[in-house]
């Protein structure tokens, strides 16, 4: 299969998959408001979200570089290295759960948080923690190994399947709604580290299938903590993106705006990932183009990446402007005039894809640090555009801070990589690659 075929299958059924699991997970909150309460869908949520920021911190960013690494080790026939770069992701994770057990409610009491929400449940949300680093290191290695579909549907398919049927067999069986929420808690925990195991035991079924040719060496420290440094920054500042940007909007704009505003992100989120879909089938190919020095092959892989990510942005912002007003329109009449910004939010979609994947060009040439400029830049212009924009524009002026933001970073970015690793990651090189094909 073609490269550009195998593209547009592979990303578009991973899209589908997370798009799926997006919609259980939307059901599952609209029930747990509508039969249990606001409330305690309120407490779902931050037990949600501080599971995920626990998680996120957990392999120290070795999640964040188990892709690039996956693959070069695949590439070189380093199984050795592979196993060992594992064996420390993993051995992060476990010993970080520990310090979580142990630590974590001697710190909630600290902070006189001995009755939240997190420390009433806190087991519960250890274990949450567990199974999602795991997941994350699982599925960055898999990526990596060419597995795809295996790398995301544990996150994006079955967890959302346990979350359901977890809710609606509680609340079918059980009351009041707050025993029913704790049961559903531990059912959830359980379920998603045993998911957590399997997807551990994809991994190591495909550990085999990697080359060990490669000559014996010591394992390659100091080259990981290199990298994962500055991409656990990288990440915090990308994935969290909107995250911090709510945080910043919350003395700018009144609570149904910011409401609204944080429907958009959360949308917004959802269709980038069918652009993170396309990179995700094809950084493996580029990774080990580069292991080999096959820089021909890596231009012209990354050039069809760009086309591709670039068209589904396209078709992606299109449909957004036609629908985004009657999916809003599902939150209530009020939301619908978050239909503009998130139209603009999705317009930086499309930026981000013409100027290509520069930071991950940046680590795959060694300079995994270059990236961290560009990224305190956008996030600057960011803070100034809210202040700026916001007090009179409001939802719209939020919408422009944030693409101001995401344009700036990526142009920033682009240019870091020409400069520094001499390599156009922007569509433009592709387009000139055709000309010059045409004009021979």
């Amino acid at each position: 299969m073609s490269l550009a075929r195998r593209l547009a299958s592979q990303s578009t059924i991973i899209f589908g998959g997370r798009l799926f699991g997006a919609g259980l997970v939307f059901l599952v909150q609209a029930f747990i408001a509508q039969v249990w309460g606001a409330a305690i869908l309120g407490d779902y949520l931050i037990i949600i979200a501080a599971v995920n920021l626990i998680a996120v911190a957990m392999p120290l960013g070795f999640q964040t570089i188990g892709t690039y690494f996956a693959a070069e080790y695949r590439a070189h026939n380093d199984r050795r290295q592979l196993v060992a770069f594992l064996f420390r992701a993993y051995g992060h994770v476990g010993l970080a759960f520990l310090a979580v057990a142990l630590l974590g409610p001697a710190a909630l009491d600290w902070f006189d948080l001995g009755t939240h929400v997190v420390a009433v449940h806190f087991i519960p949300v250890a274990m949450l923690a567990l199974a999602t680093a795991l997941v994350y290191v699982n599925g960055a290695v898999l990526v990596g190994l060419k597995r795809p579909f295996a790398g995301f549907f544990a996150d994006g398919i079955f967890r959302p399947m346990l979350v359901l049927g977890a809710v609606l067999g509680c609340a079918a069986v059980l009351q009041p709604p707050e025993e029913a929420f704790g049961v559903m808690l531990w059912i959830i925990a359980l379920g998603y580290v045993l998911i957590a195991l399997v997807h551990m035991g994809f991994v190591i079924a495909t550990l085999p299938q990697v080359g060990d040719l490669a000559e014996t060496r010591g394992a390659d420290v100091p080259r990981w903590w290199r990298f994962a440094a500055p991409w656990a920054l990288i990440t915090l500042a990308t994935d969290f993106f909107f995250d911090i940007d709510l945080l910043l909007l919350a003395n700018l704009l009144g609570r149904e705006e910011l409401a609204i505003f944080g429907v958009c992100t959360r949308v917004f989120a959802l269709v980038s990932f069918g652009v993170a879909a396309v990179y995700a089938v094809i950084l493996p190919d580029m990774f080990e183009s580069e292991a080999k020095s096959d820089r021909a092959a890596f231009h012209r892989k990354l050039g069809e990446a760009n086309l591709a990510a670039s068209i589904v942005s396209l078709v992606l912002f299109g449909l957004v402007l036609v629908g985004a007003p009657f999916a809003l329109l599902l939150f209530g009449p009020d939301f619908t005039a978050g239909a503009l910004p998130l139209a603009i939010l999705c317009l930086g979609l499309v930026v981000r894809s013409v100027m290509g994947p520069a930071s991950m060009v940046l680590s795959i040439h060694d300079r995994p640090w270059a990236s961290l400029p560009a990224v305190l830049l956008g996030v600057g212009t960011l803070v100034a555009g809210n202040f700026v924009l916001v007090p009179v524009f409001h939802l719209v002026g939020a919408a422009l801070a944030a693409i101001i933001a995401i344009s700036v970073w990526s142009v920033a970015l682009w240019l870091i990589a020409l400069r520094t690793a001499q390599i156009d990651v922007s569509i433009r090189q592709w387009v000139r690659t055709r000309l010059i094909v045409a004009a021979e």
